[in-house]
């Protein structure tokens, strides 16, 4: 006597794939994945099978299901978002945007064959440092320069080449750190360096300098405190004076410049930060210095000095290790380029672009933005109470918003100018009639969720919507209507 099987409330993976939609997902996603997708789908249901209000989906739910997961797996978690932080360069989302210049020429390594270790004049192979040192040497005065892929790269590197397993002074208010825990005794010990630290947090002198040396010397070094400032009674060697002591030994200077400028800001309006070519007129050997901060660049480390030094780092094994690609050399060419042309400079890199828009210009901005907004938030006058909410204030899913137009404050970001603000407009939102933090917190997760996620910040019980990065207006107005779809 046979035992029947019982029957399985779903149907088979052939079954669905005989199915007229099936068909369209195939096209889509291919036939491999479609399949795994059906099985998957299938797999979570039979684990919901012993709930007792379980109910099995019929045919069309389950392909449904399949696409809404084949559709998840082909969305890229690297997304375009609308920066209105406040912060310029902002570290979370991606720092420098590129010039147009960068781009194409980046596109172009993408689809094209190209001399990234060749010379052209030679026939021979080349050095991919070549791509950029020209450049890199004439807006810096340096004799020689290379490229790695960070700045913490960088100083990693030329310790290791210059003072392995010998002594590197430094002064105690310069050993600073910086963002993911990047410490500059940390790094001296990765390279194998011994950190000698003289003064104080507050003040060194010169003396402190002259007294450290010893035959074990290798370095003297200077790390430009670009994410803090130490005011009130303090005292600092200059790069110059550093430079003298360091020279009168046979000793090289090196400095970090952290995030470094190519040029004077103050010409623009902004706080002045160390320029490179100063520096290197200074006497500092070797300095290194981010490409994707103040530079507008993309990530990048580098090293620009004396041509012998330069020559040491670049032979050292771990250089190779720390090199950049043809797509970093490409868009760092072009954003190096623009600064050939300094009459454009603030049209064509959008860092400074950014960074020196008008307050006036970004009120305007706000005030075109503020009745769209309103519109898709359901705005409320000021005073009144949000439809739903109960005398104590409980929060409620009708809850209204009034939304002004703000002076804030932008800073530049990325350790660079810590305590210098820039002066801007904001789109201020404010819940009525709810408890605000909770209300506050929903409206930014629901930002986050628009096609093009919106981040924005929260303070002093308001979300803040700093305009200053915001230039593709009609695209950011145009996805504000969706807002009351993601309740």
């Amino acid at each position: 006597m046979s035992i029947s099987k019982p029957s399985s409330p779903f149907p088979s993976v052939d079954r669905l794939s005989r199915d007229p939609q099936f068909a369209g997902l195939v096209e889509r996603f291919g036939r491999t994945a479609s399949i795994d997708a059906i099985r998957g789908v299938l797999d979570d249901l039979r684990a919901h099978l012993p709930e007792p209000d379980f109910c099995a989906p019929q045919d069309p739910e389950i392909i449904e299901q399949a696409a809404e997961r084949l559709n998840k797996r082909s969305t890229f978690s690297l997304r375009r978002v609308f920066n209105l932080t406040g912060t310029v360069l902002h570290t979370n989302l991606g720092r420098a945007l590129l010039p147009e210049s960068a781009l194409a020429h980046v596109n172009m390594a993408l689809r094209e064959a190209c001399n990234l270790e060749f010379d052209l004049d030679s026939g021979g192979r080349g050095d991919r440092d070549d791509l950029v040192d020209d450049v890199l040497t004439e807006l810096t005065g340096a004799e020689a320069a290379t490229v790695v892929n960070n700045n913490a790269a960088a100083v990693l590197l030329v310790l290791t080449a210059l003072a392995a397993e010998r002594e590197v002074i430094v002064s105690r208010g310069e050993l600073v750190e910086i963002g993911g825990a990047f410490r500059v005794p940390d790094v001296m010990r990765s390279a194998g360096a011994r950190l000698v630290e003289i003064g104080t947090t507050n003040r060194t002198h010169p003396a402190d300098y002259e007294r450290a040396i010893t035959s074990d010397t290798r370095a003297l070094m200077k790390v430009h405190a670009s994410n803090y400032k130490i005011s009130g009674f303090v005292a600092e060697v200059s790069e110059k004076e550093v430079a003298a002591i360091a020279h009168a030994h046979a000793l090289p200077l090196v400095v970090d410049l952290g995030a470094g400028s190519l040029i004077d800001l103050s010409a623009y309006g902004l706080p002045k930060e160390p320029i490179v070519r100063e520096v290197i007129a200074a006497g500092a050997d070797v300095v290194t210095f981010s490409g994707d901060k103040l530079l507008g660049g993309p990530q990048a480390g580098l090293i620009v000095g004396r041509k012998d030094l330069i020559e040491r780092i670049k032979r050292h094994p771990m250089k190779r290790a720390l090199r950049v690609s043809k797509l970093t050399l490409a868009a760092l060419e072009a954003t190096l380029i623009a600064y050939r042309h300094p009459d454009r400079l603030v049209h064509d890199i959008p860092t400074l672009r950014l960074l020196t828009r008008s307050a006036e210009d970004i009120e305007a901005l706000a005030q075109r933005v503020k009745p769209h907004l309103e519109a898709a938030l359901g705005a409320a006058a000021p005073g009144a109470a949000a439809p739903g909410a109960s005398a104590r204030g409980a929060s409620a899913p009708g809850a209204a918003w009034q939304v002004d137009v703000v002076s804030v404050a932008s800073q530049v970001g990325s350790g660079s100018l810590p305590i210098d603000v820039i002066p801007s407009a904001a789109l201020a939102l404010s819940s009525v009639g709810t408890r605000s933090g909770s209300a506050l917190n929903t409206l930014a997760e629901r930002l986050r969720r628009l096609p093009v996620p919106v981040i924005g910040r929260i303070a002093d019980n308001r979300f803040l919507l700093d305009l200053r990065c915001l230039e593709d207006e009609a695209g950011f107005i145009a996805q504000l209507g969706l807002l009351q779809a993601l309740k």
